[in-house]
């Protein structure tokens, strides 16, 4: 059984830090890219960083540069995102998923998680 599950969510004030992981199992890991989208009530769905197989590219979203750092470590099979200098505007469930090749689109990841909730206070 695929599994993609994110966990590290939670309530943090604004220039606050968060760290999300997201472990993969049933699904293999090592060869494929990896991402992190997110959706705020109302919006559709973004691209905030992907990650290669290799984890010798990375690729951000404008809005996080500078702020989230994507990593992985594929002995456990778990990607994380750290998050730093948190703003409102991040508040969001936040997913991860597996991808044929680095990219920022949705199209190109084929396994998803169910999410994690981050809010950011002002």
């Amino acid at each position: 059984q695929v599994q993609l599950v994110e966990s590290g969510g939670g309530l943090v004030q604004a220039g606050g830090s968060l760290r999300l992981s997201c472990a993969a199992s049933g699904v293999t890991f090592s060869r494929y890219a990896m991402g992190w989208f997110r959706q705020a009530p109302g919006k559709e769905r973004e691209f905030v960083a992907a990650i290669d197989w290799s984890s010798s590219r990375t690729y951000y979203a404008d809005s996080v540069k500078g702020r989230f750092t994507i990593s992985r470590d594929s002995a456990k099979n778990t990607v994380y995102l750290q998050m730093n200098s948190l703003k409102p505007e991040d508040t969001a469930v936040y997913y991860c998923a597996r991808g044929e090749y680095l990219g920022g689109l949705p199209a190109q990841y084929d396994y998803w998680g169910q999410g994690t909730q981050v809010t950011v206070s002002s």
